[in-house]
């Protein structure tokens, strides 16, 4: 291993510095390159000062982090990124990669994140680290090891350095930013409390953070200014200062697959640097390039163009390749295209994101790589120039939206079906052969989000216009319809350019297995028009009664509040962490089980469990209040406001690429989190009702991941006691402990179901004894009983965990892949939850698989059977018709058949159905 030191360098930051600091520069086509020139002097620079260490370039992933989850605003002061700063990525990017530097950018953490990981590790090993960066808060990351560089103006800050720069050494920078807080971050602080401030305060209690709050008694003596209301201020906003350390604190353990000395700089890519420089206009280094090609005696291969990507995606997405089609002319030549087309990409721009009311704005389309139109219908803003007939567009493309035989492929492609049927003249679209979402999720559910500007940054390296760039944020964001037609036409254009481009690169990956192949055509393209369907169908719901129960849900709340203050002997905010944390532990002196990440006894969900199960009264009263006030904010108050005006029924959204083991989600409203073993949930079902002269029918799949784990598992045990029908929880508790099978008790079986499903998800002794209320021993004791009994299930636990750390992936019945990136993590928590993972996971998938299948089986078969009925909800292994009231016995025969079918497997799949009036009734 050399003894050169790291060097890091924060991509993300010289990008921008180099942007607002340097004088523009640009292409005689327009193309501003002054920010890609400045970064790549600065890298070039520092590889000279450092010609021998192993150098990264980190970057900003595209996307969320774990910080906006923490903290909804994180960087919502930012503007969005100025349009000639984001065409500058992708050839920066590309220049990195050209010139051999390796470049780090990780789904879900900052660069800061990534290079204090790196840096931590290397410092931890003795190795020293140079950090190339303008960022202030990377100074808490110095130590003896690791030392700051800005190339831009020349600082280098070791740990004197940051003490003489902010006042205070490294190991308070992250407590400094805390309190004083970032404008540029929108890291709150505590306002009023700026530099000077913060330096005094935690220079004068000798501390960070935590000494300073358990020392506020002694801030008013700090020679300060205001100081004698600094101790106020500061506990008012005490939660503020801790989130703001939390989100102030650079990540340092994020699991990384590259160690120091994969980051050696290869060879630059000198063909790839001359295409690169001749397309950014740089003179000078093609020059150079060029010289130093004539003087070498090696001819590499002539390489393509900077945005290369091979034949599937040979064209960069350029506004000079599209076209916005302002006239009858232009649209005729197009139609022609699409009439003549083997594969269509069509996308539409609408006024809405609730696909049940919104309605066309435009629609684009693209039949080769790096060619797109844009046709604007019904922009509206003062000056909008004349457009074509919206109705007269849509009764053209009618004939080829509607021809199944006209090959299409789209990105999420249920939406725009939804919005096409809401026409005036409504068009069902078929034909849809592919979809980009559909065959990223397929390929691997767990790679990256589904959404197209993740798709095409992972797969074609392109960063795409997104919708904030030209329609603004927050409150003031504009619709569709109100954004000028010269920034709305590359931008169309572009979303069917790219679903193409990313269809040819996709279907190219999958094509290399063919069982994905197989999940894609045969499972999940067919239910996209079958979930149209369903959400279009909707579901009738009575919003008098929801309303009733809304009221006495909130008289339950007022109750249970009233119980709380009894308890606690005075009054307080039931939905204030702090206050309820207050009651608990310094009132009331309960048990401190669980700290949050700022060191103050924890509220949460699962720890008042705990305390509700050592029998203390108030933990009870706030889990009870939590759960009604989760139900009264979720449905009963929310699914009023949820109905469709038009249609006077609920339509909620079926989410295909979202659960990583293949299950349906839904969202506005999310039907799959309705509790069904409490009284209150299942009163929130009844409201789901049957029209007038109809019925709800319920086919539910029994215990299907059970009968699927006999089918692996192969356990002759298990799969006598389904093909005899017995009742399996009994059957295992006779096994378990030792009884005839009618001499089970009821204990027994709720024990016995408790092993049966916690087995599923990989529970411990310790989470069974705490679930049938006995010790660890004991739950260890039945665990060994059940596996003696059902030897064949832990041979199929211990051959799946084998087979997924060989393959690094699981697999359904159906041949649906689910990768397991922690597999081989080196933390033990993440690896058996990976192994968890392995085990449940060709459950879960394949009974999803198999709802998949059944409900494309029904779909198909209720046209063809003249029964007056729909299919209205999918929840979990549950279909919801409509039905009826005469036709009841006829649809059940027809559907329990087709369900049942829906998969062979060794053991009987059994689908069991029931009928009323609500949903609750029916189930």
């Amino acid at each position: 291993m050399s003894n050169a030191p790291l060097v890091l360098v924060d991509g993300s930051s010289y990008l921008y510095r180099a942007f607002h600091a340097l004088p523009p520069l640009a292409t005689s086509k327009g193309l501003q390159t002054g920010a890609v020139k400045g970064v790549l002097n600065m890298l070039k620079s520092l590889r000279k000062q450092y010609p021998d260490s192993p150098f990264a370039v980190v970057f900003d992933a595209k996307g969320g982090t774990f910080r906006d989850q923490m903290f909804a605003e994180y960087k919502a002061n930012r503007p969005p990124m100025p349009e000639e700063l984001r065409g500058q990525v992708e050839p920066l990017h590309a220049a990195v990669r050209a010139l051999g530097y390796p470049l780090l950018c990780v789904d879900g953490v900052e660069a800061d994140d990534v290079i204090g990981t790196l840096a931590r590790r290397c410092a931890a090993a003795g190795r020293d680290v140079v950090i190339s960066t303008g960022d202030k808060d990377m100074a808490q990351l110095v130590c003896p090891h690791v030392t700051l560089v800005n190339t831009m103006t020349g600082s280098v800050y070791d740990i004197d350095g940051v003490k003489a720069k902010f006042g205070v050494g490294p190991e308070l920078i992250i407590d400094y930013l805390a309190l004083m807080g970032d404008k540029v971050d929108n890291i709150p602080g505590v306002p009023g409390v700026g530099e000077k401030t913060a330096v005094g305060l935690l220079v004068g209690v000798g501390g960070g953070l935590e000494e300073l709050y358990a020392n506020l008694d002694k801030v008013p003596e700090l020679p300060i200014r205001g100081a004698k209301t600094l101790p106020a201020k500061l506990e008012e906003h005490r939660e503020m200062a801790f989130l703001s350390y939390r989100l102030a604190t650079i990540k340092t353990d994020v699991e990384l697959d590259v160690q120091t000395d994969d980051l050696h700089p290869g060879e630059a890519d000198r063909e790839a640097l001359l295409a690169l420089y001749a397309e950014l206009e740089f003179k000078g280094w093609t020059d150079e390039l060029l010289r130093e090609k004539a003087r070498s005696v090696e001819t590499p291969p002539v390489a393509g163009g900077l945005f290369d990507e091979g034949p599937l995606s040979e064209a960069p997405a350029a506004a000079a390749c599209y076209e916005t089609v302002m006239e009858q002319a232009q649209f005729d030549a197009w139609l022609k295209k699409l009439e003549q087309a083997e594969l269509i990409a069509f996308d539409t721009e609408t006024t809405s994101l609730d696909a049940q009311q919104a309605q066309v704005v435009g629609v684009s389309f693209a039949v080769e790589a790096g060619e797109a139109a844009y046709v604007p219908l019904a922009h509206s803003y003062m000056g909008v120039p004349e457009q074509l007939d919206r109705e007269a567009v849509l009764r053209a493309l009618k004939p080829i939206l509607e021809d199944p035989n006209k090959a299409k492929v789209g990105q999420h492609a249920k939406y725009d079906m939804n919005v096409l049927a809401n026409a005036a003249t409504p068009i069902h679209m078929q034909g849809l052969a592919f979809d980009t979402m559909l065959e990223s999720y397929v390929l691997d559910s767990t790679a990256t989000r589904h959404d197209m500007d993740s798709l095409a940054l992972k797969y074609l390296e392109h960063s795409t216009i997104r919708f904030e760039d030209i329609a603004g944020r927050g409150a003031k964001q504009l619709t569709f319809d109100q954004i000028a037609i010269e920034q709305a036409g590359p931008y169309a254009a572009e979303d069917a350019d790219v679903t193409l481009r990313l269809h040819q690169t996709l279907w190219a990956k999958l094509s290399a297995t063919p069982s994905l192949v197989q999940v894609l055509k045969e499972i999940e393209m067919p239910l996209v028009p079958v979930l149209v369907r369903i959400e279009r169908n909707g579901a009738l719901v009575d919003a008098k009664l929801l309303g009733q129960q809304s009221l006495e849900l909130g008289e339950k709340m007022v109750a249970l509040e009233r119980e709380a203050y009894a308890i606690a002997e005075q009054e307080f905010n039931l939905g204030s962490p702090k206050q309820l944390g207050a009651i608990l532990y310094e009132k009331l002196g309960l048990p401190v089980l669980s700290k949050t990440a700022t060191g103050q006894p924890s509220t949460a969900e699962n720890v008042l469990a705990e305390l509700a199960e050592q029998d203390y009264a108030l933990p009870k009263v706030i889990m009870q209040y939590r759960s009604l006030s989760k139900l009264k904010s979720t449905y009963t108050d929310r699914l009023p406001e949820q109905i469709n005006p038009r249609t006077g029924r609920i339509h909620t959204s079926y989410h295909q690429a979202v659960a990583a083991t293949g299950r349906l989600s839904s969202t506005d409203p999310n039907l799959q989190n309705i509790p069904i073993r409490t009284a209150e949930g299942r009163r929130i079902r009844q409201a789901f009702v049957a029209p007038k002269g109809y019925k709800l029918m319920s086919a539910d799949y029994s215990q299907i991941e059970l009968r699927i784990m006999a089918h692996l598992a192969k356990d002759e045990g298990l799969l006598d006691a389904f093909r005899h029908d017995l009742d399996v929880h009994r059957a295992t508790a006779a096994e378990v402990f030792g009884v005839a099978l009618e001499e089970v008790t009821n204990d027994q079986r709720r024990s016995a179901k408790a092993i049966n499903f916690g087995l599923i998800y990989g529970m411990s002794a310790f989470g069974l004894a705490k679930q049938i209320g006995v010790d660890r021993k004991q739950a260890q004791a039945y665990i060994d009983r059940y596996f003696a009994r059902y030897p064949g299930v832990l041979a199929y636990m211990e051959r799946t965990r084998e087979q997924a750390s060989q393959q690094g992936f699981v697999e359904t019945l159906f041949g649906r892949r689910l990768y397991l990136p922690d597999i081989h993590a080196k933390n033990p928590a993440l690896r058996k939850g990976a192994e968890r993972t392995a085990i449940n996971a060709p459950m879960q998938g394949t009974a999803a698989d198999i709802m998949k299948r059944a409900m494309v089986a029904v779909d198909q078969w209720l046209p063809q059977s003249g029964l007056d009925a729909k299919v209205i909800l999918q929840v979990h292994d549950e279909l919801v018709l409509e039905i009826r009231e005469d036709q009841i016995d006829a649809l059940r025969s027809g559907l329990l058949p087709l369900m049942s079918g829906a998969a062979e497997l060794d053991v009987p799949l059994v689908v069991e159905a029931g009928v009323g009036d609500n949903w609750d009734e029916a189930h």
